[in-house]
C-alpha cells in the first residue's frame, strides 16, 4: 500500500514548535532542481537557507507538495516556491533545533533495485 510522504506534516509541526517558542524558522532548500523558485544570488553549493518567520514572509503556505510564499530580498519583493521534498532541513536560527532530511532519497514510488536491501523490520508480541 502506498503511503504519502511524512515529510511536509513533519515540516508544519516543527514550524508550529519553533513559532510556539518564539524562535526563528529556517529553511534550508535544495536549490538545484529546476522546479524551486528562488533568489538565485543567495545560493550556495546548490543550497539556499530561507528564514520562513511570520515577520520575515508573508502568504506562507507548507503544503503536502509544494512550499510558496512572499518575501523582499535586498528591498525586492519576490515570490518563492519550491517543492516540499526540496527541503533538506528546518530548524530554529537561535539554537539548532529541528529536523533534517534525507538529501539522497530515492524518488517517491521508484522502487529500490539495491540487492542488498535491508530486512523490513517487524514487531511481535512477547508474553
Amino acid at each position: 500500500m502506498a503511503t504519502t510522504s511524512s515529510q511536509p506534516y513533519l515540516i508544519r509541526a516543527i514550524y508550529q514548535w519553533i513559532i510556539d517558542n518564539d524562535l526563528t524558522p529556517y529553511l534550508l532548500v535544495d536549490a538545484s532542481n529546476d522546479d524551486v523558485v528562488v533568489p538565485r544570488h543567495y545560493i550556495e553549493n546548490h543550497k539556499i537557507i530561507l528564514n520562513v518567520a511570520p515577520r520575515a514572509v508573508t502568504n506562507l503556505e507548507l503544503g503536502n507538495e509544494q512550499v510558496w510564499f512572499d518575501a523582499r530580498f535586498a528591498g525586492n519583493p519576490m515570490h518563492v516556491q519550491f517543492p516540499v521534498l526540496a527541503v533538506l532541513a528546518i530548524y530554529a536560527k537561535e539554537n539548532g533545533q529541528g529536523m533534517v532530511f534525507n538529501e539522497h532519497r530515492p524518488p517517491p514510488d521508484t522502487p529500490d533495485d539495491s540487492p542488498s536491501k535491508p530486512a523490513r523490520p517487524s514487531l511481535r508480541v512477547v508474553k
